[in-house]
Parts: structure tokens; sequence; C-alpha cells
């Protein structure tokens, strides 16, 4: 038999695990064009919280009723496909089953001889990708400014402040515990890190942190951290909106600071942005990343969580802060 793990219904606020559906089906069968696919690591990302909502977005919600779906590495194990063979593994966005049938549009094919297959799920896959090209095309990093970090013991903002730091960049991180802070300070070379939790006066914390104020502000949560990093930023500063977990989950619209003022007295620049806006940088952004990968410039943090069908709770706790650096469920 298959598994399949549907969106039983559209969460309000908080997901639970009564949104999730799983489903037994038949083992797929491959035609001519076709490759059976078995899936061997699903990344789970807090974005997919998006796709559950029906709302228009940048990507197609998800459908009740029907299968979720999200980054994948798969085995193939059979091929009727001349570009796929059996023993290939490839890359791309499909269905949370453990078998499924594909006819080979939008897989890439992963080399488990040249990184663990994990990391193209993260450092050399989107999550990758975001942190650089938002780097690159957003912040526009000069040597010795002061980046700052949201979610940086997350998957993206933990590969942003290596970025920052080989830029020669000074670079503080946010987090939500103890341990994570050290993680940012002792393990990805951060020159300072903020537990959230713990500081009464996150404004004030910014400031102590980074006396110089902040020249680049990656946001990976968005609400009241957002708030403080604006209350210190530079000149000609600039703001990547890359994500907003706090607000994720929110049923009413959020009220806040309003920081046109800001805006104008300070040239600042403050600009949201998908990987995908981007799509044709993606080859010289992986060969960039595989060569820092290869050189150690860059270090990767995973949580890995073993069983398929602890794939709807793995996401959930992304909500909770559980995970360090990328959360993948292997199957």
């Amino acid at each position: 038999m298959n598994k399949t793990i549907y969106l039983r219904s559209r969460p309000s606020g908080i997901p639970t695990l009564n949104d999730f559906e799983f489903k037994e089906e038949n083992k797929p069968t491959v035609e001519d064009g076709e490759l059976l696919l078995k899936s061997k690591y699903i990344s789970v990302d807090p974005y997919l919280r998006g796709r559950m909502r029906s709302g228009e977005s940048y990507i197609e919600p998800f459908k009740v009723n029907e299968p979720i779906e999200s980054g994948v590495i798969a085995e193939v194990v059979s091929s009727k496909n001349p570009n796929f063979k059996e023993g290939d593994f490839v890359n791309g966005m499909l269905k949370w089953k453990q078998y499924q049938v594909s006819q080979g549009v939008g897989l890439n094919k992963v080399d488990k001889n040249s990184a663990p297959l994990t990391a193209y799920l993260g450092v050399l896959g989107l999550t990758g990708m975001t942190a650089y090209l938002g780097l690159e095309k957003i912040g526009k990093l000069k040597e010795g400014e002061t980046l700052l970090v949201s979610g940086a013991a997350g998957a993206v903002g933990s590969i942003v402040g290596q970025i920052g730091k080989i830029k020669g960049c000074k670079v503080v991180g946010i987090a939500g515990t103890d341990e994570k802070t050290q993680l940012l300070k002792n393990e990805l070379g951060f020159d300072d890190a903020i537990n959230y939790k713990t500081t009464s006066d996150i404004s004030e914390a910014i400031k102590k942190a980074c006396p110089n104020g902040v020249d680049v502000y990656f946001d990976n949560v968005g609400g009241e951290i957002l708030d403080a990093a604006l209350s210190n930023i530079n000149k000609f500063g600039r703001v990547i909106n890359c994500g907003a977990i706090s607000l994720y989950n929110a049923t009413d619209t959020p009220k806040g600071p309003r920081h046109e003022g800001t805006f104008i007295k300070k040239s600042v620049l403050m600009q949201g942005f998908t990987v995908r806006d981007y799509v044709k940088e993606f080859g010289p952004a992986i060969k960039q990343l595989a060569t820092w990968l290869q050189d150690g410039k860059i270090k990767y943090e995973e949580t890995i969580v073993d069983g398929f069908e602890k794939t709807p709770q793995a996401f959930l706790d992304l909500f909770k802060g559980k995970n360090k650096g990328k959360m993948i469920v292997k199957i």
C-alpha cells in the first residue's frame, strides 16, 4: 500500500493534526514516459502555512481533500522514461506520498556522492538560494556593514548570517533560545546573538548588539521584531522581507507602528521577495553555494525527524521553534 497525507481542512489560527488526513492507496505503476518515485526526504517549511489558506498568493493554495506537496528528495525505483534510470535520486516539488508517478517534468537529478541528499533540500536547494539571492539582489551587502538576521537559527537565517561573514560584515542574529544563540556564535560564526524571548526590550537589545546601527535587516519573522529592527536602521538601510512566521497564524489583521517617517528620513528600502522571483539566477547561486560548502566556509544545520507519519507534526513544530536549521522528515 501507499500512504498519502491530505489537507483535511483549512486551519483557523495555528494548524493542528486534525487539519491533516492519512489515506492509503494502491501503489502506482508506470506507463511509457513515466517513472516511479519513492520518497526519501520531505522538506517542511513555514511558507506551507500560507498555502493552506484559500486567498490569492504567489503560489497556488493547497486544495482541501487533495495531497499536500513540498520539496522532496526521491529515488527512482522504476523508469520507462529515457531521461531517468533506476537508482537515480531527484529533487522536486512532489506530493506527500510514499510512492508517486512522475513524467519527469520539474525534477532535477542530485548526486549523493557530491553532497548528502538532505543538503539539496537545504543549503544547496531553495533554502540556500533564498538566503543568497535575497542578500545579493536586495541586501547588496558591502564589507564592513552590519547585518541583522531574525529567525537566525532557522534554515534560511543560518545561511544568511554565514554569507554575511563571508562578505566581511558584522553579523548579529536573533533566535528564541539560549542554545540557539550559542549555536550562532560558537558554531556558525555570528558576532553576536539575541534571545528575543528573554529580552525585555528587543529594540534596546539590537541597539546594544549593533552599536553602529543596522545596514541590512534580513527578516524572517515580521511583527514586533521587524518594528525593533526598523528603530535601529541606518541611512540607506535595506530590509529584506523573506518571511513573517510571527503572523502566519494570525486570525485578524495585525496593527503596529507606522514607519513611513523612518523610510523617508533614512531613505530606507524595504522589499519583499520569494526565491522564485529570481529563477534565472538559480544556476550561479547553486554554483557559489556549492563552492563555499566545499571550501568549508558554510556549515548547515538540520533537524531530521524519522518517519513519514511524523510529517504533519514536524511541520507544526516549526511554529514552536523546535528546529535548528532545516526541518526535514526522513522516510
